[in-house]
């Protein structure tokens, strides 16, 4: 009796726990944490935190290659962005261009390539005259005619040589002047009618454009050959506001593969589509040129900014169409901060509202931390 006394206690709290438990043997669903900082910090992969800054793992700053500088409030000279273009030296480039009608004929060496190196002097082609059968008739029967004056003034000088002491030698040096003179003005006209009129480079330089070929007919001023020095180049500019002239001096441009960097030659005086136009010499290119190309200037005037210069790879556009730029608040959080700005120079700007001294700005893979979620 004991023993099934001792049975029913232990069945009966059993049985009760068992009505009210689920019957399968899995364990009740949780409700998901949030995650904490600790967890946060066990991820690699860069995340936007719910104010907007990001979290970017020591790990994934190295894979994106990103750098930055420390900022420093200093007084800059404001820049001026002008379009201009590439332009020969006036001292240094020339034009061959046809005085006449005539055909094109290959030079003593054939016709000049494009690029080749010429020098002042060289005969690069052959302008032979063109004329109508009515011109060239003319210059036929001038050429006869003088012919004929010039075999009687022949004539005559050997019949006075053969009198010499008889006549006087007045006469007979006036036969030998007017002998002589006919001889030359036969000699003009001839080579008038068949002698071709050599076309000679003005300056040394490259050939940079031909546009002739052999036999083609041009007209005189027809533009031919474009001679250039590729070490003497200006760049002309148009400046819409005068006043922005005054104090030009030092300026830069930005060109695929390298850096222009470009001196204040002088500017107009007269308006040009209301705009004064400018020079500007280039000083030194790290890549190379071509006149014609276009150009974004960055010229410095004489007026003055307080900010800090960034380089303009730090700059991202929103969407907004707000500028921002990304500081490092942390050293695995960045923060983005709107900004004004005026130009430098090509490659850098000052940012005059946005940042404070010694705050640390992304410099180079900001554009990658934009694209972060």
């Amino acid at each position: 009796m004991a023993l099934l006394a001792l049975a029913a206690f232990i069945w009966t709290p059993l049985a009760q726990a068992h009505g009210d438990e689920p019957h399968d043997d899995q364990p009740p669903p949780r409700a998901a944490a949030p995650l904490s900082n600790a967890a946060l910090k066990d991820s690699t992969a860069p995340q936007r935190l719910p104010d907007g800054s990001l979290w970017v793992p020591k790990p994934a700053q190295h894979q994106l290659g990103l750098r930055t500088q420390a900022a420093q409030v200093q007084r800059h000279a404001i820049a001026l962005e002008l379009n201009g273009k590439v332009l020969p030296d006036p001292n240094a480039g020339g034009r061959v261009q046809a005085t006449q009608a005539g055909r094109i004929e290959a030079g003593p060496s054939g016709l000049p390539m494009l690029g080749a190196t010429v020098r002042k002097g060289q005969v690069l082609a052959y302008l032979r005259p063109v004329a109508s059968s009515l011109e060239r008739g003319n210059q036929q029967a001038t050429l006869a005619d003088l012919e004929a004056q010039y075999a009687v003034a022949e004539r005559k000088l050997a019949r006075y040589a053969q009198l010499e002491g008889s006549i006087p030698q007045k006469d007979i040096d006036a036969a030998r002047i007017e002998r002589d003179a006919l001889r030359q003005r036969r000699e003009a006209v001839r080579n008038s009618v068949s002698q071709p009129e050599a076309l000679t480079a003005p300056v040394n330089g490259v050939l940079a454009a031909s546009h002739v070929v052999l036999g083609q007919v041009v007209d005189a001023r027809e533009l031919l050959f474009d001679i250039v020095d590729p070490t003497r180049l200006m760049v002309e500019a148009l400046v819409y506001d005068p006043a922005q002239t005054t104090g030009l001096s030092e300026a830069s441009a930005v060109v695929p593969g390298g850096e222009v960097a470009l001196r204040f030659a002088g500017g107009g005086q007269q308006l040009r589509d209301q705009a004064m136009p400018v020079l500007f010499r280039v000083m030194r290119s790290t890549a190379p040129l071509a006149v014609g190309q276009t150009l974004a200037i960055t010229a410095r005037g004489q007026q003055t900014v307080e900010g800090v210069a960034i380089p303009r790879s730090a700059l991202v556009r929103r969407p907004s169409g707000d500028t921002i730029v990304w500081r490092h608040d942390a050293p695995e959080r960045f923060s983005a901060r709107v900004v004004r700005f005026v130009p430098l120079d090509a490659e850098r700007v000052v940012v005059t509202q946005g940042l404070q001294a010694h705050d640390r700005v992304v410099t180079q893979g900001a554009s990658l931390l934009a694209q972060v979620r």
